[in-house]
């Protein structure tokens, strides 16, 4: 009975800690847990980049025939969803590209694609996906504007942006196909804080995303320092108890 005393003050503990901690909470090993989607983010934005991963795409305005090898981490949608979808990192080989909400009504725009399709929203604001939530609502990203230009933000969504490395004020590649034509997919521009489609062959950059939080599997140094300091008081308040 003791012992289940002293596990559930520890438990009461660790709920009071993480329910104080914001939306975005650093796992280390570089990996970035989402409290509000239950993903977890690779910190690196450029992590193709970083670990020499090189493929092939179209730069934006060529001809889609025009096929170069790229070694700054941009590539085209296939080889992003090759990358994401292969990559082991932490112990974890559950990755992939993040999503975007095509019928996101937080979006600034939307059009009808025809029968069968339906609205589809796009432009700035976006908060729906996965993606766009995490550019716009975590990292300040807004309307025009790129994701670095920290104007304006709130002090919560500086520290998100501390949280990250390598973040490309440029484009990025979403897991979602655009579905009235799958030559395209979408993306978020960090560049302007805006959602569309673009072809699959332009070369864009990638970052990785996975279900749930690490710290489940694998409890963070801290987490457990926590639990066993929660450990340590209720045992000591225990002793100093009148017998």
């Amino acid at each position: 009975m003791t012992k289940l005393k002293t596990w559930a003050a520890a438990a009461a503990m660790l709920a009071l800690s993480g329910a104080a901690q914001s939306a975005l909470i650093n796992r280390g090993g570089g990996m970035i847990y989402d409290t509000t989607a239950n993903i977890t983010w690779l910190a690196d934005m450029n992590y193709a980049y970083t670990s020499g991963y090189v493929a092939s795409g179209v730069a934006p305005g060529s001809a889609y025939g025009e096929n170069t090898i790229w070694t700054d981490g941009r590539m085209s949608w296939a080889a992003a969803k090759n990358w994401a979808d292969n990559l082991v990192y932490g112990g974890f080989s559950d990755w992939r590209l993040p999503t975007v909400n095509t019928s996101d009504t937080t979006c600034s725009h939307n059009f009808d694609a025809g029968p069968g399709f339906g609205l589809q929203y796009q432009g700035y604001n976006c908060t729906g996906g996965e993606l766009s939530r995490l550019f716009v609502a975590e990292l300040g990203n807004k309307e025009g504007g790129s994701v670095l230009d920290q104007t304006g933000d709130t002090a919560e969504q500086i520290a998100n942006m501390a949280l990250f490395s390598n973040v490309q004020s440029y484009v990025y590649w979403s897991g979602t196909e655009y579905a009235p034509d799958t030559n395209l997919a979408w993306n978020f521009y960090t560049v302007d804080g805006g959602q569309y489609p673009y072809h699959k062959l332009i070369a864009l950059y990638a970052v990785a995303v996975r279900p749930g939080d690490v710290a489940a599997t694998v409890p963070e140094p801290q987490t457990l320092a926590l639990a066993m300091m929660a450990m340590g008081g209720a045992m000591l308040m225990r002793r100093k108890q009148p017998r």
